[in-house]
C-alpha cells in the first residue's frame, strides 16, 4: 500500500475539494520526516459531511435495507480491506510508530475481525420481535439511532474506528468519521476501500480536523449520537455538550490498569506476557497494564525479573519485525512522558531500568522503556495515565490488599491477575471494579462487551451491547387478538 498525499475529502462517496487550503502534515515519528499531507477539515466541511449523512439516513436506502443486505455490504468492505493487510499495517506504523509486530495483528487485522463479527451479528440479531406483554401482544423494534459522529484517537486509529463504524453500519446508521490529526491516512485508506463496495453514498464520510472543528461536529444539530475514544478531559467536554443537547453518547476513555502478580505465580511464564501487556504499542494503549502489583514477599524478585526482561527489548525502527519498542507518536508526547519520569523520581520512586532516551537513536521520538520500583499507589505515576513505556511496581500485602490497591484509582478499564490457581484468580477478578479482566493473560474478546468503570468511560463497545448502543428501542402495543406466531 503506497503512502500518498491527498488533496480531497471523502464525503458522500466522492472525493470532494475541501472548503479551505489548510492541510495536515503526517509525520513519521521514527524519522521525523513528513510522509504525506491531507486536507484539514473546517466547519463547512463538517456541514457537508453531516448533510450527506443526514440525507442518506433520512431518505436513503441504508437504514431501510434488511440487516442481511447491510451485512453483505460490510463483507464487501472487509474483503476490500483484506486486499493488503501488510500494507495497511505498514501505513499505520509509519503514521504513528507502532512496531510492525503489533501493527500487523492489532492495527490492521483486528479491525477486520471486528467488522466481520458485526456483519455476522447483523444477520442473526432480532431487530424486531413479537412478544406477549403483560396485557397484550407487543412488537419491540431496535431502530438505528441516526447520524453518528465517530471521533477516534491516534494510538490504534483503524481499530478504534471500527469499534464504532462496524456496529453503527450493522444497526443502519450513517457515520461522520473524525480521525485524529496525527493519523488521517488509514482513514483515507478505509475510504478507498469503501469506494469499492456497494455501500450507498453518504453512509460513510471522513473529515480529519482539529479540536475546535471536532467540537463543532459534536454539537452539530444534525448529529444524533457521538462515539468518542480519547482522553478523560476531552470526554468530559464532549459529555457536557451531549448532556446539554440530550444527545446519545458512548465514551471510551483512559486507563491505569493493574496487573496483580499473586505469590504463587510462575514468573518465568508470567513476566514476558505481563510486561508486554504494559508495553504494547510502546505503552500507548488505554488498556496497558502499567501498574504491576507484587506481593511484599516476592517484591524484589518481581522487580528484578521485570527489569531484566525489559532491558532485553529491542528499541528501534518500528518497520523491523523484531522491534518491540518503537517511537512515541510526537515530540510533544515524548516531552509529556519524560515529564512523568521526572515526576516519578521527584516523588521518591526508583528507576530500575530505562529513564532516558536510547543512545543509538539520533532520530525519532524514542523513550527507553522505564521500570519504577518503590512506588506508592498515591504517587502521580501510579494514578495518572502516562500513555508511554513506563511501568510502576507497587507492593501489596494479601489478596484483599491487592484488590484494594487495584480499585484505588479513578480509572477502571482493564486488569489482569497472574496465578497458578484459576479459582483464586477468578475471585480477584470479581473483586476488581474494571470493565475487562483476564486471568493469566491479556485479551479482549471481540464478542463480549468492552468499556470502563468510573472515569474510564460510559457505555460499552463490542459484543451485542456494542450494537445496541446504536439502536433506539421502540415498543408497539398491539390488539389483544394480534397473533404472535
Amino acid at each position: 500500500m503506497d503512502i500518498k498525499s491527498y488533496d480531497k475529502l471523502f464525503i458522500n462517496n466522492e472525493w470532494v475539494s475541501p472548503s479551505s487550503s489548510a492541510t495536515l502534515s503526517v509525520i513519521n515519528p521514527a524519522t521525523e520526516a513528513c510522509i504525506a499531507t491531507t486536507p484539514e477539515g473546517q466547519k463547512a466541511d463538517i456541514d457537508a459531511a453531516v448533510a450527506a449523512a443526514r440525507e442518506a439516513f433520512d431518505q436513503g436506502p441504508w437504514p431501510r435495507m434488511s440487516a442481511s443486505e447491510r451485512a453483505d455490504c460490510m463483507t464487501e468492505l472487509s474483503q476490500a480491506l483484506q486486499e493488503d493487510i501488510p500494507g495497511l499495517a505498514s501505513l499505520i506504523t509509519q503514521e504513528m510508530g507502532s512496531p510492525m509486530s503489533f501493527s500487523t495483528r492489532s492495527q490492521a487485522f483486528s479491525p477486520i475481525i471486528v467488522l466481520d463479527y458485526y456483519a455476522g451479528l447483523a444477520r442473526q440479531y432480532a431487530f424486531e420481535e413479537k412478544r406477549q406483554g403483560m396485557v397484550s401482544p407487543v412488537v419491540v423494534r431496535g431502530e438505528a439511532v441516526g447520524v453518528v459522529a465517530a471521533i477516534t484517537p491516534w494510538n490504534a486509529p483503524l481499530f478504534t474506528l471500527m469499534l464504532k463504524l462496524a456496529p453503527a453500519l450493522a444497526a443502519g446508521c450513517c457515520v461522520v468519521i473524525k480521525p485524529a490529526t496525527e493519523t488521517p491516512l488509514d482513514a483515507n485508506a478505509l475510504a478507498e476501500a469503501v469506494a469499492k463496495t456497494s455501500i450507498p453514498p453518504g453512509v460513510i464520510n471522513i473529515v480529519p480536523a482539529d479540536r475546535e472543528v471536532s467540537e463543532y461536529l459534536v454539537s452539530h444539530p444534525g448529529v444524533d449520537k457521538v462515539s468518542f475514544t480519547g482522553s478523560v478531559a476531552a470526554g468530559r467536554k464532549i459529555g457536557a455538550i451531549c448532556g446539554e443537547q440530550i444527545k446519545r453518547l458512548t465514551l471510551e476513555l483512559g486507563g491505569k490498569s493493574a496487573a496483580i502478580v499473586l505469590d504463587d505465580a510462575d514468573l518465568n511464564k508470567t513476566i514476558p506476557e505481563m510486561v508486554m501487556a504494559g508495553l504494547m504499542n510502546t505503552g500507548q494503549a488505554c488498556i496497558a497494564q502499567t501498574r504491576i502489583l507484587a506481593s511484599k514477599q516476592r517484591y524484589a524478585e518481581v522487580v528484578d525479573a521485570v527489569a531484566a526482561f525489559v532491558e532485553k527489548l529491542k528499541i528501534g525502527n518500528p518497520l523491523e519485525e523484531d522491534t518491540v519498542i518503537g517511537p512515541l507518536v510526537s515530540a510533544r508526547h515524548r516531552e509529556r512522558v519524560e515529564s512523568y519520569i521526572s515526576i516519578g523520581r521527584e516523588e521518591g520512586a526508583r528507576v530500575v531500568t530505562g529513564g532516558g532516551r536510547p543512545g543509538h537513536a539520533s532520530q525519532g521520538w524514542y523513550v527507553e522503556p522505564t521500570v519504577f520500583s518503590d512506588v506508592d499507589n498515591n504517587m502521580r505515576i501510579a494514578r495518572e495515565e502516562i500513555f508511554g513505556p513506563v511501568l510502576s511496581v507497587i507492593p501489596y500485602g494479601d489478596d484483599a490488599d491487592a484488590i484494594r490497591i487495584a480499585n484505588d484509582s479513578n480509572y477502571g478499564l482493564c486488569g489482569t491477575v497472574w496465578t497458578e490457581d484459576a479459582e483464586r484468580g477468578l475471585a480477584i477478578a470479581r473483586g476488581v471494579r474494571t470493565g475487562t479482566y483476564t486471568v493469566n493473560g491479556m485479551s479482549m474478546d471481540f464478542t463480549s462487551p468492552f468499556g470502563g468503570f468510573k472515569q474510564s468511560g460510559m457505555g460499552r463497545e463490542l459484543g451485542t451491547p456494542g450494537l445496541e448502543a446504536y439502536l433506539e428501542f421502540k415498543t408497539i402495543n398491539m390488539p389483544t387478538d394480534y397473533p404472535l406466531g
